[in-house]
């Protein structure tokens, strides 16, 4: 395998791209993760002797790329859960979605609880015991042949939130057949992680990285992934 895009890197962190179709870090289907993959490049590169460390600070479900941030240490590690804690993590997503929003831009709030056994999650009321709540803005960049390319941004972090979410409004993510329901469509799932902002553990330098998505690709290709703004409407 090559060696996963980095990027950016220092002492402390590491920025890299999550391909679709890779996991985030190591599971029961016993494929190379990127977790794996990034310690195995750092071990070759810099010739380190024994177990590299590298902290998970959160992941991207297996279908789904983009940038992604690791901890090289387990000071930064610590500090960087602790933003995503607080909420100081800001992660941006851009979707193409099934069907054409009635809304163009709105403030999603759901409960979901996941059935560990099925790996669903689905939406419930506030009072079921394991709920959690979800919530995520959208905004509608583009529309074309009844797809929709949506600029998301998450206020929560939730297993599969934004395919539930989207889903339960009717508009399921293109290439979602777990929760596409009768409006699904077959492709690759049309779900992205484009920007990732936090404070650096250690300098305290508020970073920003954006990556596009793969716009050679169906059904990406339909539209302009270069959008950063969302224009009015």
């Amino acid at each position: 395998m090559e060696n996963p895009i980095i990027i950016y890197e220092d002492n402390h962190v590491i920025v890299a791209l999550k391909p679709q179709n890779m996991p985030s870090c190591d599971d029961e289907s016993k494929d190379l993760s990127l977790l794996s993959a990034l310690k195995q490049m750092i071990k070759e590169r810099d010739n380190k002797p024994g177990n590299v460390y590298l902290g998970l600070v959160h992941r991207l479900d297996r279908p789904t790329g983009g940038v992604m941030v690791f901890a090289k240490t387990s000071k930064a590690a610590g500090r960087l859960s602790e933003q995503m804690k607080s909420g100081d993590f800001e992660k941006v997503y851009h979707t193409v979605l099934v069907g054409t929003l009635d809304k163009k831009s709105q403030t999603v709030t759901n409960y979901l609880k996941k059935n560990a056994i099925t790996n669903m999650v689905y939406i419930c009321p506030q009072t079921v015991e394991g709920a959690k709540k979800a919530e995520l803005h959208y905004d509608v960049c583009e529309e074309k042949n009844g797809l929709s390319l949506v600029k998301v941004k998450l206020y929560t972090g939730r297993s599969h939130q934004i395919r539930v979410q989207m889903a339960n409004l009717g508009y399921p993510v293109y290439g979602d057949m777990r929760y596409g329901g009768e409006n699904a469509v077959k492709g690759n799932l049309a779900l992205f992680a484009t920007s990732l902002s936090f404070t650096h553990p250690v300098t305290k330098e508020r970073l920003s990285f954006k990556v596009e998505p793969p716009k050679e690709l169906s059904p990406w290709k339909l539209f302009d992934t270069s959008v950063t703004v969302v224009p009015s409407l």
